[in-house]
């Protein structure tokens, strides 16, 4: 991290946030009405958009259907202007198909497979501008659009990432600070059981060091699952005036 200070003497950083405090958070339900869910998030100036379908049928080989359970089809993109460097794959590439495994795993343990067996849910996430908190924001996004489909879940999966710098634990890490280095984990949450979806580490970390900035994810990720909770609620409400009700 050498020739920039990420953390201030007065406990500030580079874009003028608080260690544990988030980027600011907008969002949106239903973007879409040819899915079956869809929504659209931004975490600062990270962007990114998912939709759902299903549960629905197989597709392909009926021999991939799971007689007890849905089968969760994740895939990640990112769009070829979505950062300073030009992609030739922006989707298929090694990096997409680790993303697209993890949010797959991160949505078997939130999603209650076991009512849907032998069908498949589709949920697709593309990031349109990526400027650190990558995962996390697919995460998030993806949550809205399960639950804009109307699939049942267990709880909210709220995901953030964070740092530790000049020992202290830094929430929500940005492009620049991801890319100065140094340990940086992220974490996706079920924020009303505690229960852990996934945990993912870059670096090493001294175990002394790893509780502090675990809880400084959890906490943000608590801190996102208010702001998604309000979105959700916003868009029942809305539909609930279009409806009439």
């Amino acid at each position: 991290m050498a020739g920039l200070e990420l953390l201030s003497d007065q406990g500030y950083r580079i874009d003028g946030r608080r260690a544990g405090e988030l980027r600011k958070i907008q969002a949106r339900m239903g973007v879409f009405a040819q899915a079956d869910g869809s929504a659209y998030i931004e975490q600062g100036n990270t962007k990114a958009l998912a939709v759902v379908y299903g549960p629905h049928e197989i597709r392909g080989s009926r021999s991939r259907a799971l007689p007890d359970r849905a089968l969760v089809n994740c895939q990640y993109s990112s769009a070829t202007f979505s950062t300073g460097e030009r992609k030739r794959r922006p989707h298929g590439d090694r990096k997409s198909c680790e993303m697209g495994l993890q949010l797959r795993q991160t949505f078997e343990a939130a999603i209650l497979t076991k009512l849907h067996p032998r069908s498949q849910i589709d949920i697709y996430v593309q990031v349109l501008q990526a400027d650190g908190g990558t995962y996390a924001a697919c995460v998030n996004a993806a949550t809205l659009a399960v639950m804009d489909a109307g699939i049942p879940m267990r709880d909210f999966v709220c995901a953030c990432s964070a740092g530790f710098v000049d020992g202290t634990a830094l929430a929500d890490l940005s492009h620049v600070e991801e890319a100065a280095g140094g340990p940086q984990l992220a974490l996706a949450l079920l924020p009303a059981s505690g229960q852990i979806a996934l945990l993912e580490m870059d670096a090493r970390l001294h175990e002394d060091h790893l509780e502090q900035v675990l809880e400084a994810a959890a906490q943000a990720a608590r801190d996102v699952h208010t702001l998604l909770d309000q979105v959700v609620r916003q868009h029942v409400q809305e539909a609930s005036i279009l409806l009439g009700d």
